[in-house]
């Protein structure tokens, strides 16, 4: 089961880095931001899950700017950034929460967006009913996450050093709308893309995955440092990969989902505390 306080160290200690290697996170951010343009929509109450360092809030609250934007993360540390980028007149709002209970009114909010936070989901079912019960009826969730390739390349590399694992599992596209489906939303959809980045360096890789707090969470991980030998023997086996490339390639596999809230007037019953979006 995936840890959600070390989830929230590990982001909280790359916070200040974190924009600084954020790119992917970035053009697949962007991508999922563009599809707002197929959606008619003109929320009032909008909340971005998993916000970080609040780079998608902002941009939210520019494209809505009439709309209360809220930005929610599990890391006090991301949270502490997204602060200090909001402007003396603090436009966006940011809380410290968990997607799993977030302190939202039962059907208040009209659209809720989610970069690449899913994926640190240990119970989608779950997850999804929370976003289910927060959206209005005609509220939209707009999300991204990661799929099974992503990462493959280094995924690889590591299984010919040793055994133990080194890279997180990530979602099953099909998984992600059944959970969907069974929390209630309405006509999930979902699509995948395949981005393909590369590298100079083996070591610029794994820099990048520090730089953002992204570690290896999955049960029976690799919890110490390398020696010389494993990390020669990563690098080779990297470069068999690689082939005649001059570059190494890693694999995101970007899967996009939206949704809208639940038609039922029942409401899914909650222990979280509401706070104001004003």
């Amino acid at each position: 089961m995936i840890d959600k306080h070390q989830i929230a160290a590990n982001f909280s200690k790359a916070a200040s880095t974190y924009d600084e290697y954020a790119f992917v996170q970035r053009e697949i951010g962007d991508r999922l931001f563009e599809r707002l343009d197929l959606m008619k929509i003109k929320p009032e109450c909008i909340v971005d899950i998993g916000c970080g360092t609040g780079w998608f809030t902002r941009k939210l609250k520019k494209r809505f700017s009439r709309a209360r934007v809220c930005g929610v993360d599990i890391a006090p540390g991301m949270l502490t950034q997204a602060k200090n980028h909001n402007g003396w007149f603090g436009k966006c709002q940011y809380e410290l929460a968990d997607m799993d209970r977030l302190p939202f009114s039962d059907q208040s909010v009209d659209l809720l967006f989610s970069n690449l936070s899913l994926q640190w989901s240990f119970d989608l079912k779950k997850t999804m009913t929370e976003f289910s019960r927060v959206l209005k009826p005609s509220g939209l969730l707009l999300f991204s996450t990661l799929g099974p390739d992503t990462l493959q390349e280094l995924k690889l590399a590591f299984s010919r050093v040793d055994q133990r694992q080194h890279v997180n599992d990530f979602l099953d596209m099909h998984h992600v709308g059944d959970a969907m489906l069974s929390s209630g939303l309405y006509q999930p959809v979902m699509d995948r893309e395949a981005l393909t980045f590369e590298y100079e360096t083996v070591k610029g890789i794994l820099k990048d995955l520090k730089g953002i707090g992204a570690n290896s969470l999955n049960g029976g991980r690799s919890t110490g440092l390398m020696s010389k030998g494993q990390w020669q023997s990563l690098v080779k086996a990297y470069d068999a990969i690689k082939a005649s490339q001059s570059s190494y390639p890693v694999t995101y596999e970007a899967l996009f989902g939206h949704a809208w809230g639940a038609q039922a007037s029942a409401t899914v019953a909650s222990d979280t505390y509401p706070i104001s979006l004003s």
